[in-house]
């Protein structure tokens, strides 16, 4: 299969993965509910007083992204190694990890780019100084493909487990901890009037590590689970 028909089989792919999640619309909805709710609790929780709320909002903001992106995770690839599409992909001539991503891109579509269009909402509902706005969406634009990234490599170990949404999560989870580290460093250098142009850069390079070895990852996770 030469690199054009590669490409047709990536779209053709991706297409199918947003008509599916297109079709389970509670899939898609109800991880940008749990954020929203967790961020509507917290100041019932501390108070609404906007110091301690300001002072918080990007951890919770980042730690409602972070679990949010597990809920439904494990059904990443279960639905295709029921139904024996995974066994498709791996008997096809195009690379797998080259499919890998193109199942990776449509999960940050998803679950990703909302959460960046939401953090506004999230911002204001936190009392977020809005000078920090700008970077909580940067940071969020940035960090959420590795989160669908490490997601997706979670997703393809578990995937012939009856129910590995437990492990998931313990495997995962230690896996954000640097990267929400980095991103309430940067929210936190612009609060304080310094750059954030160093935690983002060091974001942007964890990103492209991440998307560049996670389909390989993901694919040698399949082969494992389907063999």
């Amino acid at each position: 299969m030469n690199k054009a028909s590669s490409w047709q089989l990536l779209s053709a792919i991706m297409r199918r993965d947003l008509a599916v999640a297109l079709r389970r619309r509670s899939d898609v909805i109800n991880p940008l509910l749990f954020v929203i709710i967790v961020v509507t609790l917290f100041p019932l929780a501390v108070g609404p007083g906007p110091d301690v709320l300001g002072r918080i909002a990007t951890g919770v903001i980042w730690v409602a992204a972070l679990l949010s992106s597990l809920l439904g995770s494990e059904r990443l690839f279960r639905d295709d190694f029921l139904d024996g599409n995974l066994e498709q992909l791996v008997l096809s001539p195009a690379p797998l990890p080259f499919l890998a991503l193109g199942k990776i891109i449509v999960h940050w579509l998803l679950s990703g780019l909302p959460l960046v269009i939401l953090a506004p909402l999230c911002a204001l509902l936190l009392k977020l100084p809005f000078e920090a706005w700008g970077t909580l969406m940067l940071t969020l634009l940035v960090g959420t493909p590795m989160l669908s990234a490490m997601t997706a490599v979670g997703a393809a170990l578990t995937v012939s487990l009856g129910r590995g949404g437990a492990l998931l999560s313990l495997l995962l989870l230690p896996l954000f901890i640097p990267l929400l580290i980095f991103a309430a460093a940067a929210v936190e250098s612009t609060l304080v009037g310094t750059s954030a142009y160093g935690q983002v850069l060091l974001l942007a390079g964890l990103m492209l590590l991440t998307l560049t070895l996670a389909p390989l990852a993901v694919a040698a996770a399949i082969r494992v689970s389907i063999n």
